[in-house]
């Protein structure tokens, strides 16, 4: 643990938020601030995705109706980014970084719009067509078609299948069992068995299975989630503000920089605010990219711009609800959260929802890690196809089941830190592909 706890402070210290934020900044500023279209691409993901991706093309081809839509592929972008990032990563946080740790949580989000638009443009532009009619796509595709380096397309796929089953599915069982364990009695085991039961029916049918589930469900749970934490704010709405300036300050303690306590608070809000954002909406890992590769959409630049849409409801709205949620809490009842472990300061805040606020929290945890275990499967299950070829994805499916029951008995500390190392590795090639391929990107 102690181990991982280094690495990971190498890892995420200095260097790596430089090149990432400069990564978001560069992309923001070359794309010409992509963002402004941020409400015609929400407009453009419900409503006129489909009719802009098949005009002119009369009767629905064979190959439109195997893929995803775009609203299926952003669906399910959404499902594997929407979960334990949201709701006990902002906790954990918000514990060990501070309250400024949700301004740079929040900022990532921000810029990272920029950052997944060019993933994603990327991923459509060099994604491959199967036998069958099915896109495949992803950063291993981007190095193996765009940069010619199908080495380079292996190691980012053996990260991204490492992280499917540290990412996708420990951090999503353990958080799920907890919040069981906590609010029902419910033992690790046999609720690590129930989910794995579940999941594995639902990934076993395919990824037109898992859009369809995704597209049906995501919006539904994300909105119940977001009325909550309105509900919420509106109990704390005298302590809001107050919230929000110590958020601010936090952030950006400049007043005692030059004792050093300020700076290294400053640092540390950064590392765990920026991680946490990286987990949760994944701008810079590039695995959103894989499900918009798997859209019938032809033109790279429609898709970018609806994937982007991920990200902003992600991180930009439900991260920050999440943490303004317990920075407010943190000052309505103190004496909640000074007993609180680092993981449940959002249970906490959410114990004062009236009537149902432990089982509301519970209900939405569980609901979010198990569309984030669908999505994440898929991610997974292309980078094993790629690795291995079809032979391959049987396996993966068996294994990917059986790590959602070990997930559930996992220290929870240890799945984070995990968690944050595999962002770390992760996020370096497929950098490194954005920068090498930054010319083939139009906004």
């Amino acid at each position: 643990m102690a181990l991982l706890e280094q690495i990971n402070n190498l890892l995420w210290g200095l260097p790596l938020i430089i090149l990432l934020m400069g990564t978001h900044i560069y992309f923001t500023c070359r794309l010409r601030f992509p963002q402004r279209n941020l409400f015609w691409a929400i407009r453009l993901s419900l409503f006129s995705a489909e009719g802009t991706a098949s005009a002119g093309a009369g009767a629905a081809s064979s190959e439109t109706t195997r893929n995803l839509s775009p609203f299926s592929a952003l669906s399910t972008t959404l499902a594997a980014t929407l979960g334990t990032g949201n709701i006990i990563g902002v906790s954990t946080a918000v514990a060990l970084g501070g309250p400024g740790a949700v301004f740079w949580c929040w900022i990532t989000g921000i810029l990272g719009m920029a950052t997944a638009y060019g993933e994603c443009y990327l991923s459509v532009l060099c994604r491959q067509k199967k036998e069958d009619g099915l896109y495949v796509g992803g950063p291993m595709y981007v190095m193996k078609n765009g940069l010619h380096n199908k080495s380079l397309g292996s190691l980012y796929a053996l990260c991204t299948l490492t992280a499917a089953f540290g990412v996708g599915c420990t951090t999503q069982s353990n958080s799920v069992t907890r919040a069981a364990a906590l609010s029902f009695g419910i033992s690790p085991h046999p609720a690590g068995i129930a989910l794995a039961v579940i999941t594995g029916a639902v990934i076993l049918g395919g990824i037109r299975t898992i859009g369809s589930l995704c597209e049906r469900t995501v919006p539904a749970i994300t909105f119940l989630y977001l009325f909550g934490c309105m509900l919420l704010l509106f109990l704390y709405r005298h302590q809001l503000i107050a919230a929000v300036i110590w958020i601010m300050k936090d952030a950006f303690s400049f007043a005692s920089l030059s004792g050093g306590v300020a700076g290294a608070g400053i640092a540390r809000a950064m590392r765990y605010g920026i991680a946490r954002g990286l987990f949760t909406n994944e701008a810079g890992i590039g695995t959103s990219a894989i499900a918009a590769a798997a859209s019938h959409t032809k033109d790279p630049k429609i898709q970018a711009y609806v994937s982007m849409t991920a990200v902003f409801w992600d991180t930009v709205v439900m991260c920050l609800l999440t943490g303004l949620v317990v920075v407010c809490n943190m000052l309505y009842d103190p004496a909640s959260t000074a007993s609180a472990a680092e993981t449940d300061l959002t249970a906490a805040a959410f114990s004062h929802l009236p009537y149902v606020g432990d089982a509301f929290l519970t209900i939405s945890l569980c609901a979010f890690a198990v569309t984030t275990l669908i999505g994440w499967s898929y991610f997974g299950e292309k980078a094993a196809e790629y690795l291995g070829g079809n032979r391959s994805v049987p396996l993966y499916k068996l294994c990917y089941i059986v790590m959602i029951y070990l997930g559930a008995i996992i220290p929870m500390h240890l799945v984070w830190e995990c968690t944050d190392l595999i962002n770390g590795i992760m996020a370096l090639p497929n950098l490194f592909a954005l920068w090498a391929l930054r010319k083939e990107i139009r906004s």
